[in-house]
């Protein structure tokens, strides 16, 4: 498997097979998410909303915990291909932080959309929580693309995981 996740980008860019992965599965995921806000939004079919969102927010933290975290901490915190350009920094950072938000606020809303939310952290209103987890998740997908492109396409130093 390792073999496969470092063999050559399929995009064509400096990443990998990996790299790659993660940027269409991520893209995905908002899609996913979209289709799900049509569901609610257009089509008033919340039962189909709720898994469509559900199997989202899941995806969406079992793709951060597999292919987000292991680079970040070796390329970002513990610098190992040092020096980068400050913008290598500044967007991951900003990724990161946004990317945490929307996965935490994410996952507590799944969870109260779930019913598995403990009495004091329920709420009535769905709409503007909803409306703002999926801004987060969308915010956060869009950096992703810029992080991808900062670090696979016009990084002038080379990153892997020989």
């Amino acid at each position: 498997m390792n073999e496969i996740l470092h063999s050559p980008s399929f995009l064509g860019t400096k990443g990998n097979f990996a790299t790659d992965i993660t940027l269409v599965m991520m893209i995905a995921i908002a899609l996913l998410f979209t289709y799900g806000r049509y569901l609610a939004v257009v089509k008033k079919d919340y039962e189909t909303h709720r898994w469509v969102q559900t199997i989202g927010a899941v995806l969406n933290a079992l793709m951060v915990g597999w292919m987000m975290i292991l680079p970040f901490r070796d390329f970002i915190v513990r610098d190992l291909y040092a020096p980068q350009l400050p913008i290598f920094y500044a967007i991951t950072w900003l990724h990161a932080a946004t990317g945490l938000c929307a996965l935490l606020f994410g996952l507590f809303v799944t969870l109260r959309g779930n019913g598995l939310m403990i009495a004091p952290l329920r709420f009535k209103k769905y709409k503007p929580y909803m409306r703002l987890a999926y801004t987060l998740y969308m915010a956060a997908t869009l950096l992703g693309i810029v992080v991808y492109v900062v670090w696979f396409v016009i990084n002038p130093y080379s990153l892997s995981y020989s």
